[in-house]
């Protein structure tokens, strides 16, 4: 706890965001000229780096107000899970992108949506890719969550801050996710799956002790989904992501995302 007194105070998220894109325009630049077949989900080749400008931005802006141990401490985030009291907070962790994924195969198929393949990939490369994916989803979320989420709900709320973390981390990816060849619907849902699923993500942060490393892996996991089924772009998540977002949103409060509406019935109700 004391870790996070020093944290927390003067952090500014839109600095953070400013330097997120100053950071992130020379690759977007450098990107339309490095050509690479066969990448995951037709992501241009710079993203590989373009992952780790997130936590760029956090380190330089927290080496500045707090030094080198600041910097020690979020990257201690990557490895929280420490944090989770309840363990059934893994569920969500480890679940949700598998179920977002079969519950937009399974509308696809519904519905006889259509959509173009994406490369399948070599079996080498799905061996390392999980832990590839890992460590770029720890590049982006010391940035997204372990800088700027807190700062952010203390200015808007838990929702507000998840929307617009949720806005901004998609419009980050836009000119990647236009360099990969997705049609406009596909660009559409993907700002539905980005920003809804940011939702989901904060909900998931809070439930977990604000574990850094829970989010991590979530990420990692949805990149893993995403590459692994080629049949199911990314995007195709939005509907069922807006729906799982809204729910906990209800469920949970728009101010925090992190109390349930019906624990204090519940334990009434279970009083003799």
């Amino acid at each position: 706890m004391a870790d996070e007194a020093i944290e927390r105070p003067r952090r500014s998220p839109w600095a953070f965001f400013g330097l997120v894109v100053v950071l992130s325009v020379p690759l977007y630049v450098l990107n339309p000229l490095v050509h690479a077949a066969g990448m995951p989900k037709n992501m241009p080749v710079l993203d590989a780096a373009l992952a780790f400008v997130p936590f760029a931005a956090a380190a330089i802006l927290t080496a500045r107000r707090e030094g080198a141990p600041g910097i020690g401490r979020l990257l201690r985030r990557a490895v929280d899970l420490g944090r989770i009291g309840r363990k059934t907070w893994y569920l969500p962790v480890f679940l949700l992108a598998p179920g977002t994924l079969l519950a937009s195969y399974g509308l696809m198929r519904l519905f006889g949506v259509q959509v173009a393949g994406q490369p399948r990939l070599p079996l080498a490369a799905m061996l390392v890719l999980p832990l590839v994916f890992l460590v770029a989803a720890a590049g982006e979320e010391l940035g997204w969550t372990g800088y700027a989420t807190d700062p952010l709900q203390e200015r808007l709320g838990a929702l507000g801050a998840a929307l617009v973390l949720g806005t901004v981390w998609w419009a980050w990816h836009l000119p990647s996710i236009v360099q990969s060849g997705q049609p406009p619907v596909l660009v559409a849902l993907g700002a539905l799956a980005a920003i809804g699923g940011r939702v989901v993500w904060v909900w998931i942060y809070h439930g977990t002790g604000r574990s850094v490393a829970a989010i991590i892996v979530v990420h990692a996991l949805a990149n893993v989904c995403g590459s692994f089924v080629p049949s199911v772009p990314t995007g195709a998540g939005g509907p069922v992501t807006v729906v799982l977002a809204v729910t906990v949103t209800v469920l949970w409060g728009a101010r925090t995302l992190a109390r349930f509406r019906f624990a204090g019935r519940a334990r009434a109700d279970a009083s003799p």
